[in-house]
């Protein structure tokens, strides 16, 4: 990789005879560490290159375009890919979602340090949070428990440049903590996750005295059967729901009748109210602690994404404003054919309520309910209600007198993140968190705990 990604890029454009040309170089450096009893198992740095290319050709039915990515791009394979390119977009029909390729006046501003090296992540990173974690090591093995998990630091530097003049760079640090605490005997067990951008803010020894205090509560086991409960939604639960719903609301779908978004008779259901409670839903590529790519970086066409998009600079959006639903994602395209206003996706998200309480303060003034720890295997059951289903893991606690009071059985939800804005009586103190389900895909989201009077519980799951 003695070449740089910027001149990978210019090298790129320069070999295309297409129209039009829209090249994106991602420089990947990921450090991360395992451990598994009370012991690290593992540790490592890579390195990685990914290469995507998008040739336009304007033909006399209209423009066509060509995208092939390919990983670890060598000088000597630049042609080939280039060349692939431009024969996927001869072969293909014309692109419907076709538009000039973003010029500078439209674009984000220029960014700084394109022609740098990539940002690196390494094994410092963890300088200060190893030793930490050994020491939460030594207290669990003296507490008789057992922690899991792992941590992962990843730096991507993205550089798009294209025939139309552009040339941007993002760098994006992610990280990600997932720690299991566990009886020797397995029979119980706890989870925790934590987001950040350089494990600065992450603390193993609140982590793992919160694991600790989980573990104690599931010393008393109480059989619950399924039906609806008063139901304290933790902010990773609230992330996994709400991302599936923003991954759901493409202002296409809606406006075809697909989604939970698509109004009866035709339309779509921006300007309803979802909410009773003053929710805000919003993106934002500035926001402190959750700074994202601040302009459009597409590596392929969909109905929520266009190649032709890349380089659009990315305004803080509110899908959802007090209750009311102001945005469904567009592109150009869609907004011209939704007649909405444009609005592209964006990597994080966040859900502000108006709360003040935390999470423990929401338990102690909860007189029987359930408190979730997270869940995973959610899966949709139907778009047009967004029905979701999925199960609770690593802990559902019982409620009672602002107390909790054991650890009850896992299970089986049935529940539309949409229906849960609608009927949710609280909603807590917005705070970072990482998604247990879509942590591998979206980890930059804040959001509050909520409070659901009639939560879904449709079986008894025998998981744990």
């Amino acid at each position: 990789m003695s070449v740089k990604p910027h001149e990978i890029v210019e090298r790129a454009l320069e070999l295309s005879r297409a129209d039009g040309c829209v090249v994106i170089a991602n420089e990947t450096s990921t450090a991360h560490l395992r451990w598994a009893g009370n012991a690290l198992t593992t540790n490592g740095v890579t390195r990685g290159r990914t290469l995507t290319v998008v040739a336009t050709v304007d033909g006399a039915e209209g423009t066509a375009s060509g995208v092939v990515s390919r990983s670890a791009v060598t000088a000597g394979e630049l042609e080939p890919l280039v060349r692939a390119a431009e024969a996927a977009a001869r072969d293909a029909g014309p692109a419907e979602d076709a538009q000039p390729l973003v010029g500078p006046g439209a674009a984000a501003p220029a960014s700084p340090g394109f022609t740098d090296s990539p940002a690196e992540t390494s094994s410092e990173v963890f300088a200060a949070f190893a030793p930490a974690l050994g020491e939460a090591f030594a207290r669990a093995r003296a507490g008789g428990r057992e922690l899991y998990g792992f941590a992962n630091h990843e730096v991507v530097s993205s550089y798009l440049g294209t025939s139309s003049g552009l040339r941007l760079r993002h760098d994006q640090p992610s990280g990600t903590l997932e720690l299991n605490a566990k009886s020797p005997d397995m029979t119980r067990s706890a989870w925790a996750g934590r987001a950040t951008r350089d494990f600065a803010d992450v603390d193993p020894a609140a982590i793992d005295a919160e694991l600790a205090r989980r573990l104690r509560w599931a010393e008393r086991k109480v059989d619950l059967p399924a039906g609806r409960y008063e139901t304290l939604l933790p902010p990773t639960a609230v992330a996994d729901l709400l991302i599936y719903q923003f991954w759901s609301s493409a202002a296409r779908d809606a406006a075809e009748g697909r989604t939970v978004f698509s109004k009866p008779g035709g339309g779509t259901r921006v300007g309803d109210t979802l909410s009773d409670l003053p929710l805000t839903l919003r993106s934002d590529p500035r926001e402190p602690g959750l700074e994202a790519a601040p302009f459009v970086i597409a590596h392929s066409s969909g109905d929520d994404a266009s190649v032709f998009d890349n380089g659009l600079p990315l305004p803080a959006t509110e899908w959802i404003r007090d209750g009311v639903l102001e945005h469904l994602i567009t592109t150009r395209h869609t907004a011209e054919l939704t007649g909405l206003p444009l609005a592209p996706g964006i990597d994080n998200l966040i859900l502000d309520g108006g709360g003040t309480r935390s999470l423990e303060e929401m338990v102690a003034s909860t007189e029987r309910g359930l408190l979730l720890t997270c869940l995973w295997y959610i899966r949709e059951v139907d778009p047009a209600t967004l029905l979701l289903t999925g199960l609770t893991r690593d802990g559902v606690y019982l409620v009672e007198g602002g107390e909790v009071v054991g650890e009850v059985n896992n299970f089986r939800f049935n529940e539309s993140p949409v229906s849960l804005l609608s009927r949710a009586t609280e909603a807590g103190r917005t705070e970072p968190t990482l998604p247990r389900e879509w942590g591998d895909y979206f980890t930059r989201a804040a959001m509050p705990a909520l409070r659901i009077p009639d939560f879904n519980m449709s079986s008894v799951s025998k998981g744990v």
